[in-house]
């Protein structure tokens, strides 16, 4: 594993005409972000995270260990970094291993002050060289049997061929002494020298290191195995010693990423933290390193784990004990009001994103209102920005790449919208494949009128990923026994729970009608990836109700939104993406819940290419998806309207 160097996105000058963003009047009071002074200290950078920071801070002063779980790209790594930068360089050591003479599978650890490790060990290695010269007698019998060989030749010429041989043997036995004799010395030169395991001698900062997928012998230190054991050819043990990061980041931060990840080692980790001080051995058991445990090593590190919310189901219990116990549990903030003051924290984002990428122009007021809209449209939500700065910052190098290939002195918003079509995500690349494919097959019908199927919506990636059109089918046929609901399609848990839902809202309403008398079938068109998410409940009743009462849905139209077993429309997620998925799709029409009205947030193509339609109940959705069916209507709402009684 390799240290990460703490770096400092300092501003490119701070001469006339560089301002902080709590100069500026309003978020939109520049020209361009090179106008915008970029703060020194790393903790300042961070956008978003108020409570995080505040943390942050509070816990380098008293050392103590940190938990960030969030959504990725929200800056965990950054706070750990940050972390780093706010500790104080002090009390850092240096670590030597020196051979036991009485164990060698033991050897000794000793600490010393920062810088005195490298003394040592040049003092230890003049030492050994002036102690282990050489002793000429190993090749005084190749040079006597060359001699006599020679003298052999000349005094009796017809031996030549033996005289001959025995020279060879000569000159090859000078040749293996003179090998043998350079190993030997350099092995005796090197067993009695300590080996300097921790070096911190020109370090200005503390150690930071990201152990995020380490191994355990990268993570906890190792003992390299030795092949030559014997014959006085082997590697002295203490040689052999690695040590691991968590030994490295002695009086420093180590980061650890997707912390779950680690299995075993947790153990093992939660030890060093315990005791802050861990021995290294060998983590193979078939290694000769086995055999080999230093005496203990100091781990006295403040750690800093991060992940998401999976990654503490499988997080070890008594390792989130000891973090929560001794340090702060942070749950990451993945989206801020749209406010100004957030704003001048975006342009400032932009700003340092520029500075950092250190090869793209920085951007125009214009050019920064387009990231300010894509993070309105990643936030999902009314009234709020997306802190999933990760692919904002994708985006903010995609455009900068644009204009340097354009030759352009700052990006425009005109780059800013290229590129958004240049730097579209693999879920945006794989819904457009599958509406076009779809499409040409007639799998997604864009026209007419069909009984019991419906173009239904839904998103691949997550709520921050791609809209896609899903088309759903629904029959009913005669029953054998006992009325069964089947759906089809690799449903997940919380689809079967929302078909189950549906159910209950069928038989509420037409019970008497199909009690032992039909089956309903539901079939998720070529869903061959599953189906997970609530938010198909909608489309799937009416999709029964279409085939139960043969009344035509409209195929122009599409629709999303939970539907509750009262027959009550409840908002879902990615509902933008899943506009934009119909409007892509050529639909004319979308069906949308009433509680996500203000959620909608399209990008500048997509204005007035589609009809919004909201709804409250699943009255709503029938009244503007089919053609006809007032009756139905009607008794729907008969049946859904429930008393309201005051307390």
């Amino acid at each position: 594993m390799v240290e990460l160097k703490i770096s400092k996105q300092k501003a490119i000058s701070t001469g006339k005409g560089k301002k902080s963003i709590h100069e500026m009047k309003s978020w939109d009071d520049f020209e361009t972000t090179d106008e915008i002074k970029i703060p020194e200290k790393l903790i300042d950078q961070v956008i978003g995270q108020e409570k995080a920071v505040e943390i942050i801070k509070k816990a380098a002063k008293q050392r103590r260990n940190i938990l960030l779980i969030g959504e990725p790209g929200t800056g965990k790594s950054m706070l750990a970094m940050a972390m780093a930068e706010l500790l104080p360089c002090e009390d850092l050591v240096d670590v030597l291993v020196y051979p036991n003479p009485e164990d060698e599978n033991n050897p000794k650890i000793v600490i010393v002050p920062a810088g005195e490790g490298k003394k040592i060990v040049h003092k230890e290695k003049e030492k050994a060289n002036l102690s282990s010269r050489p002793s000429r007698n190993p090749l005084f019998l190749p040079f006597f049997m060359i001699f006599s060989a020679v003298l052999l030749a000349l005094w009796k010429p017809e031996l030549e061929l033996i005289a001959l041989g025995l020279m060879g043997f000569g000159i090859l036995l000078f040749f293996l002494s003179s090998i043998n004799l350079r190993f030997m010395m350099l092995n005796e030169s090197q067993s009695n020298v300590p080996k300097l395991l921790i070096d911190n001698s020109n370090r200005k900062k503390v150690p930071f290191y990201d152990g995020t997928g380490a191994h355990a012998g990268a993570l906890l230190g190792d003992v390299k195995h030795d092949p030559l054991q014997s014959g006085g050819l082997g590697t002295p043990p203490h040689l052999r010693v690695v040590p691991g990061l968590i030994h490295k980041a002695h009086r420093g931060v180590l980061f650890i990423d997707e912390i779950s990840t680690l299995g075993k080692s947790q153990v093992d980790l939660l030890t060093a933290m315990q005791e802050k001080q861990l021995p290294i051995t060998g983590r193979s058991e078939l290694s000769s390193g086995a055999m080999v445990m230093t005496d203990p090593v100091p781990t006295d590190f403040i750690l800093v784990a991060a992940g998401n919310l999976h990654d503490i189901q499988n997080m070890h219990p008594a390792l989130r004990s000891r973090i929560r116990g001794y340090g702060y549990e942070i749950y990451m903030n993945d989206k801020m009001p749209d406010n100004d003051e957030n704003r001048k924290k975006l342009v400032q984002f932009v700003a340092q994103e520029v500075v950092k990428d250190g090869k793209i122009p920085h951007f125009t007021r214009e050019a920064v209102w387009e990231i300010i809209k894509e993070a309105k449209r990643k936030a999902g939500m009314r009234n709020k920005l997306t802190l999933r700065l990760r692919d904002l910052g994708g985006l903010v190098r995609a455009a900068g790449d644009i204009a340097k290939e354009k030759k352009h002195k700052y990006v425009t918003a005109a780059d800013v919208i290229e590129a958004k079509k240049s730097a579209m995500t693999l879920e945006q690349q794989i819904s457009t494949m599958y509406v076009e494919n779809k499409k040409e097959y007639n799998v997604i019908i864009t026209s007419g009128a069909r009984i019991g199927r419906v173009n239904g919506l839904a998103v691949i990636g997550g709520s921050y990923g791609a809209g896609m059109v899903l088309p759903i089918e629904a029959e009913v046929t005669p029953s054998g026994k006992k009325s069964e609901v089947v759906a089809t399609g690799k449903l997940g848990e919380i689809a079967k729970e929302a078909i189950r839902n549906v159910s209950a809202v069928i038989m509420k309403v037409y019970g008497e009608d199909i009690k032992e008398k039909y089956d309903i079938f539901i079939q998720f068109l070529q869903t061959y990836e599953g189906v997970e998410g609530d938010s198909a409940s909608v489309s799937v009743a009416v999709a029964v109700i279409s085939a139960l009462k043969q009344i035509p849905v409209d195929q122009s139209v599409a629709m999303t939104g939970s539907l509750t077993i009262r027959g009550e429309v409840l908002p879902v997620g990615g509902i933008t993406q899943k506009i934009e998925a119909a409007i892509d799709a050529g639909l004319r029409r979308v069906i949308i819940p009433k509680a996500n009205e203000n959620d909608v947030f399209l990008d500048s193509k997509y204005e007035g290419k589609i009809e919004i339609v909201t709804a409250e109940t699943l009255a709503d959705v029938l009244r503007h998806s089919l053609i006809g069916g007032e009756e139905v209507i009607r008794k729907i709402e008969e049946v859904g309207n429930y008393a309201t009684i005051d307390f």
